[in-house]
């Protein structure tokens, strides 16, 4: 059994994590936390101290670390001898992290696809342009790297691969919808890092459509969807990460990923983008200061931590999923809901944030445990989904599954629970 784990990044989700490991402390052994502001790490490790999250007496120590130097940050999984990397950083540092386990031998597991500063939406399938030509240096190296270990991408690749065997002989349409229906009483504000958030949706729309690449325009083509708990919502599709997996790893010919955005949220969006105030290309102003747009309005915003106190209602994640079944037509929806206060209350952090980081703390127990320690670099619907799916039923983050609007029983068995 695998066991000490460090966590990179001290953000929102990076509290999730730390709060699920130190419940697990018993299976996972010594825990780290490092970021390159330590004092964001030492506010993580008091929210965990407040909430006795730990169960067991143990370690968990804050390091200072710059994850972009590779050789810094092997030297750190070196001394404090961890053999599990969750790096929940910026999604810049991926592949430094992902070259420094290499080098250390360490498991990696991440939560989204690696972004280079200068270069936003890159030709699809996006994790050819980075991850996947690692494959063969992880399994050289004898290490597990997972990829997009988060909810979107992550548990809904798990759900897409669960319907895929369980409830489809054919599936013809997978529509992944995130929305978030909770308030968080600022007049405006990004539910994660500013940065990578709008990032997101200022380049191509790209999906999966007629087994090829289909490119929109952000805000162009929206779909109304009525959701369990939260009733009807309005979504536009844009890109995302589990498109560009999926459309490799399953057989299905359309898959598109659909967003709620406020009102609010689209107006702002729009005229930032007009007036280039989401662009990362560095300007100078008229006192000679160099600067990117980009980072100056995410200096400006919120921190999306600090939402977490004020946020109240839910969110609700999940793919609709159309094929056929013994000849039949079959229509299903798997998902998740996840109160915003229910999170707060035992992690101090908001929804996204919980839904993002605590399949990143599962995927650690399952390589700690031996399930998903498979010494090569996958997708999320590349490994045994039903230990997954188990787990984060356990950890909080239930599947259910919708059918002719009925609610469907579904079980799941964990040994990892089940052998305490």
């Amino acid at each position: 059994m695998k066991k000490n784990v460090l966590i990179i990044g001290a953000g929102g989700v990076a509290q999730v994590v730390a709060h699920k490991c130190a419940q697990n402390n018993d299976i996972l052994g010594d825990l780290h936390i490092a970021s390159r502001t330590e004092s964001k790490c030492q506010a993580i490790l008091s929210s965990v101290k407040k909430k006795e999250s730990m169960k067991k007496k143990g370690t968990f120590i804050s390091h200072t670390l710059n994850a972009m130097d590779i050789e810094e940050t092997t030297s750190l999984i070196h001394k404090i001898g961890a053999q599990i990397v969750i790096n929940v950083g910026s999604s810049f540092l991926n592949m430094s992290v992902l070259s420094a386990c290499i080098k250390a031998k360490a498991s990696y597991i991440d939560t989204a696809i690696h972004e280079e500063p200068f270069k936003i939406c890159e030709t699809p399938p996006w994790y050819s342009n980075h991850e996947w030509p690692r494959r063969k240096e992880c399994k050289t190296a004898g290490i597990t790297a997972i990829l997009g270990s988060g909810f979107d991408p992550g548990v809904v690749n798990a759900y897409a691969a669960l319907a895929s065997s369980d409830y489809f002989d054919q599936i013809d349409e997978i529509d992944i919808v995130d929305v978030n229906a909770g308030n968080h009483n600022r007049w405006f504000s990004t539910n994660f890092d500013p940065e990578i958030n709008f990032r997101e949706f200022t380049g191509k729309v790209w999906s999966w459509q007629n087994s090829q690449w289909i490119s929109n325009h952000m805000f162009e083509i929206c779909k109304n969807w009525d959701l369990p708990e939260i009733g009807p919502y309005t979504t536009y599709m844009t890109g995302h990460d589990e498109i560009h997996s999926l459309s490799k790893n399953l057989d299905v010919p359309n898959i598109r990923f659909w967003m709620g955005f406020s009102k609010r949220y689209i107006t702002v969006f729009t005229v930032l983008s007009k007036l280039g105030l989401l662009s990362e290309q560095p300007v100078t102003t008229a006192e000679g200061i160099k600067v990117i747009p980009l980072k100056v309005v995410k200096a400006v915003l919120p921190e999306p931590a600090s939402l977490a106190a004020e946020y109240k209602g839910k969110t609700c994640i999940g793919n609709f999923i159309k094929g056929k079944k013994n000849g039949i037509p079959r229509k299903i929806f798997i998902y998740n809901t996840t109160n915003h206060q229910t999170a707060y209350l035992e992690t101090d952090a908001q929804a996204i944030s919980y839904t993002a980081g605590t399949p990143a703390a599962a995927a650690a127990l399952l390589i700690a445990q031996g399930t998903w320690d498979i010494k090569r670099m996958a997708n999320i619907e590349e490994l045994p989904i039903h230990p997954f799916l188990a787990l984060l039923d356990k950890l909080g983050l239930p599947t259910r599954i919708h059918e002719n609007k009925e609610e469907k029983p579904i079980r799941f068995h964990s040994s990892i629970f089940s052998e305490k």
